[in-house]
């Protein structure tokens, strides 16, 4: 199994993205490891080269750069030349802690969609208070979409949910301003509908509040408001930790009982760390593509290169593609 990966990608690259290259290939016998990066500040940190190879360069898309420009214009970037490997069948599946908007660019245009998906969507798996993880997209591929679209949000979520998490009959939510029925606007209303028709495990409507308490295993919804949800969850979850560590550190007292508390405290920080789960994968692409968060350390790329590897061994990618053909005739017939 072959994985390329942008090693220039992200805030702490290239030294986090090699140790956790080196990482995985100790942990996993059955994976190769192509870096794409400036070679001389890959080295220093490459001490085992064992199923590691290197392909220089020195151009990078940078978090600043315009996206489909960028990927259009540096065509020698790490980032495009990781989407080329896998186009070309040298890899498996890419990897980038890289521009968000320009992998997604490089996926569309590079690796290319799936046959018959409408749009690709981008969906990291989440926390929830018993350690189980959910799956969310879109969080942001696609800022507006059709009905149609959602579905298939649903029918790849399934997929990777049973196929990578290992869930038998996911629960698929709707997220939505209710929990009734006829609750939302046209948009949701019409993926009510679709999906409570459909074969998949449809639980209903979800509210953001219920998220993280494990209301279902995959929550769909379009990309505007995905995005929406990922960064109030971020943002309220970092604050949370932050006025903890204050009230902590603010007397003698809260000091002593911070120091009883820090190892359920850790605890409960890594149980909260959307990391632990992997990166967020580019769904509807013709391979695996994962976009492993901006600030990822060596931990982060090591669970980013093992939900790789589970994508890949097995065979998401042909199975979405598959229930698409399947589902499309059906919705065909049903005149949607």
């Amino acid at each position: 199994m072959r994985i390329a990966i942008d090693a220039m990608g992200g805030d702490h690259a290239p030294k986090e993205i090699v140790l956790g290259a080196m990482q995985a290939v100790k942990e996993f016998s059955d994976i190769s490891i192509t870096l794409i990066g400036d070679d001389k500040k890959i080295r220093p940190y490459l001490s085992d080269e064992a199923r590691i190879s290197i392909i220089h360069t020195d151009e990078v898309i940078a978090g600043t750069d315009e996206p489909v420009r960028a990927v259009r214009r540096k065509k020698n970037a790490s980032m495009v030349l990781m989407a080329q490997q896998v186009k070309e069948g040298a890899a498996d599946a890419c990897i980038s802690a890289g521009n968000t908007g320009a992998l997604m660019a490089a996926g569309l245009f590079i690796v290319g969609r799936i046959e018959g998906i409408e749009r690709p969507a981008l969906a990291p798996t989440l926390p929830t208070m018993d350690g189980k993880g959910f799956i969310m997209l879109d969080v942001g591929a696609n800022v507006d979409a059709k009905p149609l679209h959602i579905y298939q949000y649903a029918i790849m979520g399934s997929i990777y949910a049973e196929k990578v998490r290992g869930i038998s009959r996911p629960r698929v939510g709707l997220l939505n301003v209710g929990t009734e029925d006829g609750k939302g606007n046209d948009l949701s209303k019409q993926v009510f509908d679709m999906l409570k028709n459909s074969s998949m495990n449809f639980v209903g409507n979800v509210e953001a509040r219920d998220l993280l308490q494990g209301v279902a295993d995959v929550v769909v919804c379009d990309g505007f408001t995905g995005n929406v949800a990922l960064k109030a969850i971020e943002g309220t979850a970092l604050s949370v930790f932050s006025m903890l560590k204050e009230e902590l550190t603010s007397s003698l007292t809260s000091k002593l009982a911070a120091s009883l508390l820090k190892p359920k405290l850790k605890g409960l920080k890594k149980k909260m760390d959307y990391s632990e789960y992997g990166g967020a994968g580019l769904f509807g692409l013709k391979a695996p593509v994962i976009k492993a968060h901006g600030s990822s350390n060596a931990n982060s790329i090591f669970n980013a290169i093992r939900q790789t590897r589970e994508m890949v061994g097995n065979h998401v990618t042909s199975t979405i593609q598959q229930i698409v053909e399947q589902e499309k005739s059906i919705l065909e017939e049903e005149g949607v």
